[in-house]
């Protein structure tokens, strides 16, 4: 049983050592696996970034707002045994397949492959155990323009029933322009489905205040990715045009959610040529004063406001539930390896897998 006290706060250390570049490592507990898990502080002008080795996570991001002081706009834990059960994807990186992939199974090249079954009959975020449960190998660098941890991990054939053996890598940085960066890379020897992304939960108002409702959210997508009852997509894009899913505009989250069922789970195609970095989404609380830019060069963004949150023990005390956050997943479309309507989503030894993604805040 892991039992170590994980305390994400405003506490002294960050005030003093928030000020200048640096990073620091600390153990975060070790395993019953034995598997050690470990905990980087990156801290740029201000700002401090934690990353955990356990799913590859961003654990918090520390913000010094203007008018609420250090703001800390991540939900998460206070316990590393919290972390490696963590049913709502808090903070991980996903794969081999982030999202859905529905009747948990797809067919390539005249085979059918079949995956575990998580969620309603389809398979949710790469299964079982995917990326998000276990052990990155982590480095950390510093570099001129900011801070840096790459993790990477290895993913043989048939894992998950994912076929190729893979060898994945994501780096998360914060520089000196108040941006945190995440490039997703890798390699496999066979065709294979790959969808990787980051599954943080922001709350701009600080983590544990409330809900994310009057967050005020502009998506720069024309069209969404139409869903069925088990938010599977038919291969039909829409438009937002006239519809509770159009942010091309600026509005809270709150404004139309009552009338998309349970609230935002919908994946949206951005607006531009995937493949090159371009706007995303733009979200902004009054509160705190925060405002964060997302870019990306996936083809879509997956808008998620915490659904299914109910009573989660997070940090500190804070519980979570339903809308104490919103994640912004950007990533190729969910069930794409069954549908030739959408984007390719199969990568091999002929094509790696890279894509790049940028929170940018201000305040």
């Amino acid at each position: 049983m892991i039992s170590l006290l994980l305390r994400i706060d405003t506490s002294k250390e960050i005030r003093l050592l928030s000020l200048i570049m640096s990073i620091s490592t600390k153990t975060l507990g070790v395993l019953t696996s034995g598997e050690e898990v470990f905990l980087y502080f990156l801290r740029e002008d201000g700002m401090t970034l934690a990353l955990s080795s356990m799913g590859a996570s961003i654990i918090s991001i520390i913000i010094p707002t203007t008018k609420k002081g250090l703001c800390d706009i991540c939900l998460g834990y206070s316990t590393l045994e919290a972390y490696t059960q963590n049913n709502g994807f808090l903070g991980v990186t996903v794969g081999r397949f982030a999202n859905r992939i529905g009747g948990s199974a797809f067919k390539l090249n005249g085979k059918i492959y079949n995956l575990y079954n998580n969620e309603n009959g389809n398979s949710l975020h790469g299964g079982r155990r995917g990326f998000d449960k276990r052990v990155w190998k982590s480095t950390p660098r510093i570099e001129r323009n900011g801070s840096f941890v790459t993790f990477e991990l290895d993913s043989p054939a048939n894992d998950e029933g994912y076929p190729g053996n893979l060898k994945a890598s994501v780096t998360y940085g914060l520089n000196k322009s108040h941006e945190i960066i995440a490039e997703y890379s890798a390699t496999v020897d066979a065709p294979s489905p790959i969808n990787l992304t980051n599954h943080t939960y922001f709350n701009l108002a600080g983590e544990g205040t409330g809900n994310i409702l009057s967050h005020k959210a502009r998506i720069y997508a024309s069209s969404y990715a139409e869903i069925d009852n088990l938010l599977i997509p038919t291969g039909r894009l829409l438009p937002v045009s006239g519809t509770p899913f159009d942010f091309l505009e600026p509005k809270t989250f709150g404004r139309d959610i009552v009338h998309t069922g349970n609230g935002y789970d919908h994946c949206y195609a951005i607006d531009g040529e995937a493949g090159t970095l371009r706007s995303c989404a733009e979200i902004f609380e009054e509160n705190s004063g925060i405002t964060m830019r997302v870019s990306t060069t996936q083809p879509g963004c997956q808008l998620y406001t915490g659904n299914s949150l109910h009573n989660v023990a997070g940090k500190l005390g804070s519980i979570y539930n339903k809308y104490s956050g919103f994640c912004l997943e950007t990533q190729n479309f969910p069930d794409s390896p069954n549908r030739t309507e959408f984007p390719s989503s199969i990568f091999g030894p002929e094509r790696p897998y890279h894509e790049k993604t940028v929170f940018a805040f201000s305040w």
